[in-house]
């Protein structure tokens, strides 16, 4: 029988209990609930009947596949970590993936940051893109939709899941609903953008109501991740903006990256203390701990090598050796 999510294996209802204690401490949790119905087919298929995850089930379902990355292989196993964790915990017998095995073969991506004159290249690119039969609005939806993931440092799932009502032209301000970890915040933008806006809801006609898309694609829903992330490939080749390759980037998200780092340098020079600053930072752009923020400062040294010594000199007690960037 078939689980709320559609399960259907006997490990089913377990999958079920496990997501639901993770959307119940705020991870949104879709990912991994796709990732987890792939394996549980695989469960039926290969016909295991017993509450348990043992070792060669595991081993099975992670082997790594024809053409498949290393990176993704790891997603998987990391999914088999936690779920294998959960069944322990829950008296269940499960055989949990050892720690060191992604320690010694994930890989590391760094961020790509983008200098002034590559972001003028770039936003030139958007700005002259044509409108297409299936896409009217793209020539106007995409050079407001770009400018706002750097100006303000948004995540792409965060832009495109606002709607008119999270606008407020009077103060300024975006509501941003759909966070990481649920962690909604309002965030001021900069008058410039603000004046783009208010162009840009009378051209598509957007009133301030909830139900409507900020970004509507050509079927009046937002626009998908994926359409957003083809684009921004053709335009780094159109401003003739190299790409690295797979794991190399720049990828979409280096342009948040690139707005921490913007920001921090700018802060840096003007001498802003950024002990007190950072906290600021850190709320804007949504992260859970100050230590994510805290990366950034690393970032910009390595990138503007002129700002090396007034942030080791200042802030070398804040600098942390390793960690995530959100």
């Amino acid at each position: 029988m078939a689980t709320n999510d559609g399960f259907m294996s006997v490990l089913g209802p377990i999958l079920e209990a496990l997501i639901a204690e993770k959307r119940s401490v705020g991870y949104h949790y879709d990912k991994e609930v796709r990732d987890f119905a792939r394996f549980d087919r695989f469960c039926s298929a290969v016909g295991h009947q017993s509450l348990s995850l043992p070792r060669e089930l595991v081993e099975q379902w992670t082997a790594k596949q024809i053409h498949e990355t290393e990176t993704n292989r790891q997603h998987r196993i990391s999914r088999m970590r936690v779920l294998g964790g959960y069944m322990q915990r829950c008296g269940y017998p499960a055989w949990v993936y050892p720690r060191q095995t992604a320690a010694q073969t994930s890989l590391r991506y760094a961020p790509y940051i983008f200098s002034r004159s590559e972001l003028a290249a770039l936003f030139r690119a958007i700005d002259t893109c044509p409108p297409e039969r299936h896409s009217p609005y793209r020539h106007v939806v995409f050079p407001l939709l770009f400018r706002l993931l750097y100006s303000s440092g948004l995540r792409i799932g965060e832009a495109l899941a606002l709607r008119g009502g999270d606008v407020n032209l009077q103060t300024g301000t975006l509501h941003i609903r759909v966070a990481k970890l649920d962690k909604e915040r309002r965030i001021p933008v900069h008058p410039a953008l603000v004046q783009r806006m208010e162009r840009y809801v009378k051209v598509l006609g957007i009133t301030p109501t909830l139900e409507a898309p900020l970004f509507p694609g050509p079927s009046g829903q937002s626009y998908c991740e994926s359409t957003i992330y083809d684009a921004f490939r053709r335009f780094l080749w159109e401003a003739n903006i190299s790409h690295g390759g797979r794991g190399r980037g720049p990828r979409l998200h280096d342009l948040r990256h690139t707005f921490a780092v913007h920001c921090l340098r700018k802060w840096v020079l003007e001498g802003v203390d950024l002990t007190v600053a950072l906290p600021y930072l850190s709320a804007y752009m949504g992260h859970t701990s100050l230590k994510s923020t805290q990366m950034y400062l690393r970032l910009t040294a390595e990138v503007y090598p002129t700002v090396v010594a007034a942030v080791e000199r200042r802030y070398a007690s804040i600098i942390p050796t390793g960690g995530e960037r959100g």
